[in-house]
């Protein structure tokens, strides 16, 4: 893969991630690095929030490894990450409920 291939990473964050700020975190982390795509709260497990981003593979890595952390008051236990080719289905990055 090449580092500026546009890829897609949907992933699943497991932990303290609900009613922390972990959302609007991963939004503004998606805005810096110019990503696409959405982040969610798992509505039926409140120890997960999902999200699918969308851009250049060197951004996403840095994405990812953002995850890892999170806002102060989260508490991450893991992070499950597919990698797949992009759609370009996402115009912008956004908060879905």
């Amino acid at each position: 893969m090449l580092e500026d291939e546009i890829l897609r990473i949907s992933a699943t964050i497991r932990g303290r991630v609900q009613n922390v700020g972990f959302r609007q975190f991963v939004y503004d982390k998606a805005q810096h690095l110019g990503l696409r795509g959405y982040v969610r709260n798992d509505r039926y497990d409140r120890q997960r929030v999902e999200l699918v981003a969308e851009g250049p593979r060197s951004q996403l890595e840095e994405f990812e490894r953002a995850l890892q952390g999170g806002p102060p008051g989260a508490h991450v236990t893991a992070v499950e990450a597919g990698w797949e080719r992009a759609t370009g289905f996402y115009e912008h990055f956004e908060i879905t409920y």
